[in-house]
């Protein structure tokens, strides 16, 4: 299986590039049965269905990158080597041992041959892909729009208490991304009727912190509830709810405006 799905535009391509990390929901064969628990065999933790919400943006002249792998082989938002995003907070790395409420994942956790594996199969080549359509499209325009897109579980977590707003943005405290950037975007999602927080608790991960240093790139962390798109105690319903499509109109005219802004300032 292939680490990835690029859609390329299908109007005049803008500069702005979409990755999609944690959408993913492949699994070896053998894997599941070294997990401790048909709960972890469920894949907690995935940013579901999020390949399909913003299925549109090749329609907005958006280049996007999806994992096909799940994150429990190998986190595409984690440094590749052991580093700590955020210092004196939990956190899991390239191949988590525990979920974000505490569950063991693993019966025996892989070895480091194993990892290594994976990351080659995996982390490697999203990456290169992803940093080529940043190559690409900064080349074409002089500079570059990344956004990062999730989707996170609203219960309460080792990582926060339940989560009030709807969208929590982050450009690492202001480093990854000019101002422009996440202040239309926060307006554009306040306009639409969304309770928006910016670097609490999310500051934006890996991909934010890694190409956000880049001196033609602009990167930002768009982290939603999934309440807003789907039951969340119902995953696999999601694309059959009515708010499903809700959501996806909303998204749609947000990142339209969003786009056309990035082109504007991006000449």
């Amino acid at each position: 299986m292939r680490a990835f799905e690029i859609r390329q535009p299908v109007v005049d391509a803008i500069p702005v590039v979409c990755s999609i990390p944690h959408t993913g929901t492949y699994v070896p064969d053998g894997i599941p049965e070294r997990w401790t628990s048909d709960h972890i065999r469920s894949l907690p933790m995935t940013d579901w269905h999020l390949h399909h919400l913003y299925d549109f943006l090749p329609s907005l002249g958006v280049t996007s990158i999806h994992a096909t792998w799940s994150r429990f082989l190998c986190d595409l938002n984690r440094p590749p080597e052991p580093r700590a995003l955020y210092p004196g907070r939990f956190e899991t790395g390239i191949v988590a041992e525990r979920t974000f409420w505490g569950d063991v994942i693993w019966d025996s956790y892989p070895a480091r041959q194993e990892i290594d594996q994976w990351k080659a199969q995996v982390h490697v080549p999203y990456h290169e892909a992803l940093n080529a359509l940043l190559d690409e499209t900064a080349a074409r325009f002089g500079h570059c729009v990344l956004l990062d897109l999730h989707s996170v579980a609203s219960k309460a977590s080792e990582v926060h208490p339940e989560l009030e707003y709807e969208i929590y943005l982050g450009n690492r405290d202001g480093d990854s991304c000019a101002d422009w950037l996440i202040d239309c975007t926060h307006e554009l999602m306040e306009a639409a009727g969304l309770k928006v927080v910016r670097n609490n608790p999310y500051k934006g991960g890996y991909i934010t912190d890694t190409y956000g240093r880049r001196d033609d790139v602009d990167a930002l962390q768009i982290e939603m509830c999934q309440r807003v798109y789907m039951d969340e105690n119902e995953p696999g319903a999601a694309l059959d709810d009515e708010r499903f499509g809700k959501a996806r109109h909303m998204l749609e005219g947000i990142l339209g405006s969003l786009a056309t802004e990035a082109s504007r300032k991006i000449r």
